[in-house]
């Protein structure tokens, strides 16, 4: 009987994930999780359609929202660090039903983005290889992102770290470049501040124009949720989740801001190149123009280095979100008891195997079946802002049971700013980009073109009250939310002195 409890105990310890994670690791996991092509390509699309004002008071506004959902993921993150933990917020703080379709909504739409991310890595090859199949280099690239996430989590953070300081150095490269263009250092001309007041600048298409690059810009933030899936395998989750957060989002806002004004000063508003939104468009990416202006005759070569890069890296944090949270889905018993067994390193193999093979086969129906790969893309897209409003729902409600059970902030040891401030605007804007995603296709009766741009939010919603008709589950009340605070070994915390952000 002893020996069966110690194996039934051997077992239990043995599937759990590893805190491999370093504090470096972390913070540059939340910083390289939303410099992609978002800023290295799309950013030229955003100056297009606002003007150079429009865009970076859309970038502006999408940081301040994202600044209060990173601290309100903070907070809980550092009260219970777990893998795959949003999701896992949603079941505890609001409704097991929310955290059951946040969760595997979640998980579905990293697998679909990894495969998403494999076809663009095949295309930014074709700038070197254009003879060679796209689908060789597909198979490569998810085969690399694979064998990555079978290792060590180690592994993952140090393969994320590099790849993410390449980005960031890039950018430091590309601003000192465009300030000397600016200047007339490089380039010959100084371009000074004239193209921000060029023809309709700095604002262009008004209040609508803001809206729809506020969307965009929405999807360049995408990823800095990484930081709460990284809580569980954090080495020092209440030092090293803060410390991202803090220091991290400054600098995203920083790069971002900096590299628009940039592009915005070099480049004028209606340059037709600035249209490019994909990495099919590495050619006529801004950061590409801007080093070509400069007389860098080299520019397109390395900029496609970096976008494949990122491209890589994207993959590779997508495989390891979808795969911790298929993981704790599986510890949260929405998901098959199969999920949550791990090997001796605490990789989650059974997980990363599944979500493995959902990405390959999104990827050949790109290939075999183009209509149903544009669904399952389409099904993605709004999947990010709908884990975003999740975050903020579940936080909102967090802090009140808190509060109302009678402890105290000195018991956290990091609380978020400006609630319920924070939440309550985050969920407000979170609800503005999802509506602002296609109205016209609304006003013009374009049914087909709503389904797909909102297949999102149905798909969310029959998971949520599909799980809910089943187990009959109801909104927790907030003097039963279960909010003690807990050390990342399990055990509970004792008060702490609170640090704020």
């Amino acid at each position: 009987m002893e020996q069966s409890m110690t194996n039934a105990t051997t077992s239990e310890a043995s599937d759990q994930v590893k805190r491999g994670l370093k504090t470096r690791h972390v913070s540059m996991i939340a910083l390289g999780g939303c410099i992609g092509t978002g800023l290295f390509v799309a950013s030229g699309s955003a100056i297009s359609t606002a003007g150079p004002g429009g865009a970076l008071t859309a970038y502006v506004a999408m940081g301040l929202m994202v600044y209060f959902l990173m601290t309100s993921l903070g907070e809980m993150a550092t009260n219970m660090p777990i893998s795959g933990s949003f999701a896992a917020y949603s079941a505890k703080y609001v409704d097991p039903a929310l955290g059951f379709a946040m969760g595997w909504n979640y998980w579905f739409n990293w697998a679909i983005t990894v495969a998403v991310d494999i076809s663009t890595a095949a295309l930014v090859m074709k700038f070197w290889l254009p003879g060679i199949p796209g689908w060789i280099w597909s198979a490569i690239a998810l085969g690399i992102v694979f064998l990555i996430n079978a290792l060590a989590v180690q592994a993952f953070g140090e393969t994320e770290f590099w790849m993410s300081l390449i980005k960031v150095v890039t950018i430091f490269v590309f601003l000192a470049v465009g300030l000397m263009v600016i200047v007339g250092i490089m380039g010959g001309h100084a371009t000074g501040l004239e193209n921000f007041t060029y023809k309709k600048a700095p604002f262009v298409g008004g209040f609508p124009a803001i809206l729809s690059v506020f969307v965009v810009a929405g999807f360049s933030f995408q990823g800095t949720e990484l930081v709460g899936i990284t809580a569980g395998e954090s080495e020092d989750p209440a030092h090293s989740v803060p410390k991202a957060i803090n220091s991290v989002f400054w600098r995203i806002i920083l790069f971002y801001i900096l590299a628009i004004f940039v592009i915005a000063a070099v480049l004028p508003y209606t340059s037709k190149d600035l249209l490019g939104s994909s990495a099919s468009d590495i050619a006529i990416s801004p950061f590409t123009l801007v080093f070509q202006r400069a007389g860098l005759a080299a520019a397109a070569s390395v900029m496609n280095a970096v976008i494949l890069t990122s491209v890589i890296s994207a993959a590779n944090s997508g495989m390891y979100a979808s795969t911790r949270m298929l993981y704790s889905l599986s510890k949260e018993g929405y998901a098959p008891q199969l999920f949550e067994r791990t090997g001796k390193n605490g990789i989650p193999y059974p997980a990363l195997f599944a979500t493995t093979i959902v990405a390959a086969l999104t990827f050949v129906s790109s290939i075999a079946g183009p209509q149903i790969y544009m669904w399952l893309v389409a099904a993605s897209g709004l999947t990010g802002f709908i884990a975003w409003f999740g975050i903020a729902l579940s936080h909102y409600r967090f802090r009140r049971a808190f509060i109302k059970q009678g402890h105290k902030l000195s018991e956290l040891s990091y609380h978020a700013k400006w609630f319920p401030i924070g939440p309550i605007l985050a969920l407000i804007l979170c609800v503005a980009v999802i509506v602002g995603q296609d109205p016209q296709s609304f006003f013009s009766g374009n049914w087909e073109q709503v389904l797909i741009t909102y297949i999102s939010v149905p798909l969310v919603l029959v998971l949520y009250f599909g799980y809910k008709l089943k187990k009959h589950t109801k909104l927790i009340p907030l003097s039963e939310v279960d909010v003690a605070p807990v050390h990342k070994d399990g055990t509970l915390k004792e008060a702490k002195t609170t640090t704020n952000d």
